[in-house]
């Protein structure tokens, strides 16, 4: 059993390095325990996506994603079949308690992408946001550590804010895909139709467009910065680091005036390596509270 399990730390904590190009970097930050229930939870939550976008049919894909909720419960009760992530999945949601609805949750947001291609209101794009990644804050949140209630609402608007930052950096590809996540009242709104997104026109009426949608998903982050205070002290610097990343995607957005169709919007392995490195700094500051305060202009 125990091998079993050194094999399946070590299967999940590959796959981070070599997946997570993002969250990788904070989970660096943290001690051990709960940097390797992160790598386990990411490779479970990688897994499903995976299927999702996959090249099986949407039939088959929808059987994976079906068979993944039953999976999910079997590893729950010590059933791990052959896979390599269940050993160290279960033992890191036993470890921090997370909630199971949780992770039925994302299984079925992952469930949606097979059937839902556009939404109409943001109202509908909060719901699929809230199950891929609203509940992966919320998952790691416990993860994280924390004593205050209100850090869950907080925890949830953290996940809006990096997957409304990821639709906007991943757009070309979604629309290339057939998925257009941007809601449609926001296109009319601006008076840019769907066949121009699909035909990657850059003009005025997409640059409104998109900065309306960054200035909504900053709102999501302002909201959430608190949350860096309410998890445990040792986790702190992991979680600036992680909101300073997908911050600085969505920056690098707007400082390119909105246009994801000519160049990505990613960060630098350098940029990420010295948020990383502030973010350590911070954890010997004598004063934590004012140490992110004061890096807080620099960050946002």
């Amino acid at each position: 059993m125990k091998n079993t399990l050194e094999a399946s730390s070590r299967y999940c904590r590959r796959l981070a390095r070599a997946r997570a190009q993002n969250f990788y970097y904070g989970f660096l930050l943290l001690p051990k325990p709960r940097r390797e229930a992160f790598y386990a939870v990411y490779a479970f939550m990688r897994y499903c996506d995976d299927v999702a976008d996959g090249e099986a049919s949407v039939s088959e894909k929808a059987i994976q994603l079906e068979n993944c909720h039953q999976s999910l419960d079997r590893a729950l009760a010590g059933d791990y079949g052959d896979s390599l992530i269940w050993p160290a999945f279960h033992r890191a949601v036993r470890q921090y308690s997370i909630p199971v609805e949780y992770l039925h949750e994302l299984i079925t947001g992952t469930e949606m992408d097979l059937t839902i291609r556009s939404y109409r209101t943001f109202e509908d794009l909060y719901h699929y946001c809230y199950r891929v990644a609203a509940v992966v804050g919320l998952c790691s949140l416990y993860i994280l550590g924390f004593r205050d209630p209100a850090a869950k609402k907080l925890a949830e608007e953290c996940g809006i804010a990096f997957q409304l930052t990821n639709i906007l950096r991943d757009l070309r590809e979604d629309v290339q895909n057939g998925r257009v996540y941007l809601p449609l009242e926001d296109l009319e709104r601006f008076h840019y139709s769907p066949e121009e997104l699909m035909a990657a026109v850059y003009n005025q009426q997409f640059r409104e467009l998109m900065q309306f949608e960054i200035e909504r998903a900053s709102q999501f982050y302002e909201r959430a910065y608190p949350l860096i205070e309410m998890v445990e002290p040792e986790t702190r610097s992991a979680l600036w680091a992680l909101i300073s990343i997908y911050r600085g995607i969505l920056r690098s957005i707007e400082r390119n005036d909105g246009n994801v169709f000519s160049r990505p919007a990613v960060l630098s392995d350098m940029e990420k390596i010295h948020l990383v490195l502030q973010a350590a700094r911070m954890c010997f500051h004598r004063d934590w509270n004012e140490a992110i305060q004061s890096r807080k202009v620099e960050r946002f």
